[in-house]
């Protein structure tokens, strides 16, 4: 897949930032910070007690965990709450520990994982926050790291959306007696991992050197700017005009294209970026990379989410 340049770069100077020189202000109004959850709340409290040490009037989250499972949860503020969808459709990756009613042998085990791997039956339990029917999901992978007769500890690398305690279940169904899901850690959602995320005790210190000691640096760190969420979607670079253009509810048009992709197809859903790496929304072509590259001008996509504040880049068209 090449990038295709189609028209000239003309930053502008007084108009426009980097995500990365923010300030905690704007990290606020569309950020994220990416948490280590501890075990015992809701992914619901965690989100409600980190809104109430911001200051903020909302702060969601991006794929749930059970009150006694760990590991990464995204935590959305401002306007990075529109892209939570995205978030949710995200691979997982998990490390649980099994405990055996009876004593279970590791050749057993291992048989039972394989055959759990690939496109299999997934129903939600009943406790679970969404509808119980009967749906698929995909095992990546299904590795057995350490056992003994009476608990095993698995890594399982699923699609989103997979219930591992049903997992936990449905081995127990094919050993014949009952299997506890006793631990449960998320490794990583997304491209996220574990090394990215923060501690709840660390979010409370960087707020305390924020407001207390006029030290942003911690919280700075903290809370990611939205671009980073957009690292692995599609995307094409317009020009400032446009990009004032798009806040404004106007469709894009070919003379605000500056880079493309040549494998870009009309239908597809991108974000677009200005030369600065600052993200405007998410555009969806009507038009695909032949089509552009052989036109001058016309439509070519329409904005179904804005992510850049309008007043970032003044309107540049006669009103």
């Amino acid at each position: 897949m090449a990038r295709i340049t189609l028209g000239e770069v003309a930053k502008s100077t007084q108009h426009g930032l980097n995500p990365e020189e923010l300030t905690i202000e704007q990290r606020l109004a569309s950020g994220f910070i990416l948490l280590d959850k501890p075990p015992g709340p809701t992914s619901h409290q965690i989100a409600s007690w980190v809104r109430d040490l911001l200051g903020l009037e909302r702060l969601g989250h991006g794929g749930t965990l059970d009150p006694f499972a760990t590991g990464v949860l995204p935590l959305m503020a401002g306007k990075s709450m529109k892209l939570t969808k995205g978030i949710l459709k995200t691979d997982k990756t998990y490390i649980a520990i099994l405990k055996f009613a009876e004593d279970t042998t590791q050749e057993k085990l291992v048989e039972i994982l394989t055959s759990l791997t690939g496109r299999i039956y997934n129903v939600p339990p009943e406790i679970s926050a969404v509808k119980v029917q009967v749906r698929t999901r995909r095992i990546h992978q299904f590795e057995l790291i350490e056992s003994n007769q009476k608990e095993a500890i698995v890594k399982i690398a699923c699609e989103a959306g997979t219930y591992i305690r049903t997992i936990a279940r449905d081995i127990g169904l094919l050993l014949g007696y009952k299997v506890e899901l006793k631990e449960l850690r998320r490794e990583n959602s997304g491209r996220f991992t574990l090394s990215d995320c923060v501690t709840l005790q660390e979010i409370a210190d960087a707020v305390w050197l924020w407001k207390e000691c006029n030290n942003p640096n911690a919280i700075n760190k903290i809370i990611h700017p939205t671009e980073k969420l957009l690292i692995d979607k599609p995307y094409i670079v317009v020009k400032d005009s446009a990009a004032s253009a798009l806040c404004h509810g106007a469709p894009l048009l070919r003379p605000g294209l500056l880079e493309v992709s040549d494998k870009l197809s009309s239908g597809l859903e991108v974000a677009a970026f200005t030369s600065k790496n600052e993200v405007v929304g998410i555009v969806k072509m009507s038009k695909g990379f032949e089509e552009i590259n052989s036109s001058s001008n016309g439509e070519i996509g329409k904005p179904v989410m804005i992510l850049m504040e309008q007043e970032r880049y003044p309107p540049q068209w006669n009103k």
